[in-house]
């Protein structure tokens, strides 16, 4: 994997990489334009980390999270691991993976060209969320002296809302056997008939 930092995205999705689309491939029923999607995203992070949130509050009373160093810890550390975040999905990659942030829009991204298995795919968009989410949430649920870990991995898992969005697509959109690739700012599937 070699990551090529192109830091802001201007908005032009001719601006970025791509290899072209392969012949009979299907693209992603995927929002296109990056404000919406970066909006939608932006709310479903908020919902599913204010839920989160509640459930932490609920497990160690409702003030002591909200009230004690570890919500401000839980909270700084979620905004360090953003870079960390998208470098976990870019190891994943075999080849060329290009960074860029779009803080305008709330949103950092990788973007990789090479085609990836369903399941690849899937492990790619999770990875990170995984880490840096769901692995200390559920660690500070069962151990109530992780709390900050609570507060970290209800963040980080609803600063994944645009993964679960990809997850969501090649679960529901792409048949057994397929492979997917990133062209732009879109995904698209196809089988390989070899």
């Amino acid at each position: 994997m070699k990551l090529i930092y192109k830091s802001e995205y201007d908005g032009n999705p001719d601006h970025l990489p791509t290899n072209g689309i392969k012949e009979g491939s299907v693209k992603f029923k995927e929002i296109d334009d990056i404000t919406k999607a970066g909006l939608l995203f932006n709310v479903i992070a908020a919902i599913i980390m204010i839920i989160l949130i509640i459930i932490l509050m609920i497990r160690y009373s409702f003030l002591t999270i909200i009230d004690s160093p570890a919500f401000m810890i839980g909270a700084i550390g979620s905004l360090v691991v953003l870079f960390p975040h998208e470098l976990l999905h870019a190891l994943c990659f075999k080849e060329e993976v290009y960074l860029y942030t779009a803080w305008k829009k709330g949103m950092l991204f990788v973007l990789g060209l090479e085609p990836m298995t369903k399941k690849r795919f899937i492990f790619m968009s999770l990875l990170p969320n995984l880490v840096f989410g769901f692995i200390p949430y559920f660690l500070a649920l069962t151990i109530p002296q992780l709390s900050f870990l609570g507060v970290f991995g209800a963040l980080c898992i609803g600063m994944g809302a645009g993964d679960y969005y990809n997850v969501f697509n090649a679960l529901t959109q792409m048949p057994k056997g397929s492979y997917a690739y990133m062209h732009k700012m879109n995904t698209y599937w196809y089988v390989d008939e070899k």
